[in-house]
């Protein structure tokens, strides 16, 4: 590709690229415009001469895919979906950042046509960013034949310095580089410029010196207004198959305000006076508000048309490659369809009454089966695949040379790792998960909220889930992890009780089209329930369920979570003996029986039975709203305590006479 062509038709584009962002920022008075000032020159570069997409098709399967990392200057980002084809109208640009438009505050990928996945959170973007390119090189090892490569396609992105500050950023570029991800190019926005004032306050550090150890290609444009430059950086960057690429282009934000070069000009509208200012500066008619010239119009759908050309031929490509490889066309065409193969769950487990297994250890026999069925089913663990039960040989693992492995080694990342998986299931073709100990899901909570917030159907297999875990004492064992789990608005949150409750729970996860799930996992060994005794584990569906009732109206109901669930049923036993009839309900997961009709959830916990007791093992927040003004929560609203697991939780009343002793006391009051 020759970078010798550019034309006035390009500097004329780069400022309606500019201007249509400031306006979008000035009518909202709110916004970014730092950003799209210095930066479009560069966007324009990628998206006009490099960028391979069909905005008629936003998710062709071999599209180039473009993530604005930075995406506070989401402005920008609208500006070439708008002028490059995709379905987001211009009235829309008009009601950039107002309730209900298309055009939010920051970019969402649930909202927006051609938005891959949202960003605003620094860093976020660039992680997701490592597991489109991971997904990529995955797919083509599995999928690609000589004279058929389906999948072959970049990912690029645009990021800033305060992307590059964030740590979730350097885990992920530190296992990108590892993984010598060679598809991935990062143009760094280095307008030495963030929120509070110059760069320098806080990161003097040799930028590209730390992308060259990671073993990353580090190139510099600059002069961030030269598109010839830029475009051979590009090209320079995709010359290099085996690093993936940083290239710092050196821009000045705010280019052409009065207020460039500050952080004056990072996170508010230029005002009327300097917008006219900026304007003149460029030529540009000041009075003129969301203009786009009629050239620019037609100059800027070319790329999109020949997008649309490119996929033709992919079609054609495709036809062929299904012909030629009929088992392997049916099983990408599911799997980008989020779908599973026909008769996936034949031969799950199913586990004897009595067998004793830790529900870490059931859900790994689980994983398994899964793995089998589902060819497309990738992830990993955060060094913990040992403590986690996934997969976890160095033979197996997804290495440089080995892409077409489904055991990803993600590293003590556990930020990174949520990350990651969000850009993997954002890319299509993958089910994608990953485990850690539950404690240190704190780590990775920015990454979760994000998979919630934009429904990402991702796993999290999250072990060692409560003071159980014993002698590595209260830095390691969660009290409040769950509840605050729970509070993430679309996050399934369950807690099996048992081996089958875990295959059941799997079964939630792997199906589940919208939303992440994460299953919250025992280190102790729990019994096996009879099925024939209690009422099956399919019943997890529902949330919450009578695992076994009492004859005739309970006077009492005993709810119980996870490894608790066996305190309850214990309870119940003891206090049967003394004519008491309690119901024993396993609450695996609140979102699931939150979502069942009243009547249903009335039939469980029947309102006018007053008497509850709920039983877990972390702080008894979010269970009152179960148990009522007029019950009791047994649980820990403290930290931990290191010894051997059973004398923990015996120390923090998880017994099963702790239990029957409280219910009889509720009975009395």
């Amino acid at each position: 590709m020759s970078t010798q062509n550019f034309t006035p038709v390009d500097e004329l584009s780069v400022n309606t690229i500019r201007f249509l962002s400031t306006d979008m920022v000035q009518q909202a008075n709110s916004g970014h415009p730092g950003l799209p000032l210095g930066a479009a020159p560069m966007a324009h570069v990628l998206w006009s001469r490099f960028l391979r997409f069909n905005p008629a098709e936003p998710k062709w399967p071999n599209r180039d895919r473009f993530i604005l990392s930075a995406g506070h200057g989401s402005a920008l980002l609208y500006s070439l979906l708008h002028l490059y084809g995709y379905d987001l109208p211009y009235e829309e640009l008009k009601k950039f950042r107002q309730l209900g438009s298309k055009t939010p505050g920051h970019p969402e990928s649930t909202l927006t046509p051609g938005i891959e996945v949202t960003t605003g959170p620094l860093g976020q973007g660039f992680g997701n960013g490592v597991g489109v390119a991971l997904a990529e090189v995955h797919l083509a090892a599995q999928y690609n034949r000589e004279d058929h490569h389906l999948i072959d396609h970049y990912t690029y992105g645009i990021v800033s310095d305060g992307d590059l500050m964030e740590g979730v950023a350097s885990e992920a570029a530190s296992l990108a580089g590892h993984l010598k991800l060679g598809k991935l190019i990062f143009l760094y926005d280095d307008n030495k410029i963030s929120l509070d004032g110059p760069t320098d306050l806080a990161f003097t550090e040799d930028v590209q010196a730390r992308f060259d150890a990671y073993g990353w290609q580090t190139i510099t444009v600059e002069d961030g207004n030269d598109l010839e430059a830029i475009a051979k950086a590009i090209e320079e960057a995709q010359a290099d198959t085996e690093r993936p690429s940083l290239i710092s282009v050196k821009t000045i934000i705010g280019f052409g305000s009065p207020l460039q070069g500050t952080n004056k000009v990072h996170g508010a509208a230029l005002g009327v006076d300097n917008l006219k200012k900026t304007k003149e500066y460029f030529g540009w008619d000041p009075e003129k508000m969301f203009y786009i010239p009629a050239e620019v119009k037609d100059y800027l759908l070319q790329p999109g048309q020949k997008g649309a050309e490119l996929q033709n031929t992919w079609n054609e490509l495709k036809e062929a490659y299904s012909e030629a490889y009929p088992t392997e066309a049916k099983t990408f065409d599911i799997s980008f369809k989020g779908e599973l193969p026909e008769g996936w769950d034949k031969d799950l487990p199913v586990f004897e009454a009595g067998e004793e297994l830790a529900t870490r250890q059931s859900s790994g026999k689980m994983l398994q089966a899964i793995r089998k069925a589902i060819p497309f089913v990738i992830g990993g663990s955060a060094d913990l695949a040992s403590s986690n039960e996934t997969p976890g040989k160095p033979e197996d693992s997804f290495q440089p040379g080995h892409y077409e492995k489904t055991n990803i080694w993600f590293g003590v990342r556990e930020h990174a790792m949520g990350a990651i998986m969000n850009g993997i299931d954002a890319h299509g073709g993958t089910r994608v998960y990953g485990g850690t100990f539950l404690t240190f899901s704190d780590y990775m909570r920015g990454a979760i909220r994000l998979a919630a917030l934009t429904e990402a159907p991702v796993t999290y297999i999250f072990t060692h889930d409560s003071v159980a875990l014993g002698e590595d004492g209260p830095t390691h064992q969660p009290v409040e992890q769950i509840t605050g789990l729970r509070t993430v608005p679309n996050l399934t949150v369950i807690r099996p009780a048992d081996a089958n409750e875990t295959v059941q729970a799997w079964r939630i996860a792997i199906t589940r089209d919208k939303g992440p799930v994460a299953l919250i996992l025992s280190r102790q060994k729990l019994p096996t329930l009879d099925q024939n005794t209690y009422a099956p584990a399919q019943n997890l569906e529902k949330g919450g369920y009578i695992l076994k009732d009492a004859e005739g109206t309970p006077d009492i109901i005993l709810i119980g979570a996870g490894a608790e669930v066996h305190l309850a049923l214990g309870a119940q036993e003891l206090l049967s003996k003394e004519g008491i009839k309690a119901r024993v309900v396993s609450m695996p997961s609140f979102e699931l029986f939150d979502y069942q009709d009243k009547a249903y959830r009335d039939s469980i916990l029947p309102p006018h039975i007053i008497k509850r007791i709920s039983v877990e093992a972390g702080v008894t927040l979010g269970w009152y709203k179960y148990v009522g003004l007029d019950g009791e929560a047994i649980g820990i609203d403290s930290f931990g305590e290191s010894g051997e697991g059973t004398a923990v939780l015996k120390h923090f009343g998880f017994t099963v006479e702790h239990v029957y002793q409280r219910a009889k006391a509720l009975l009395t009051k």
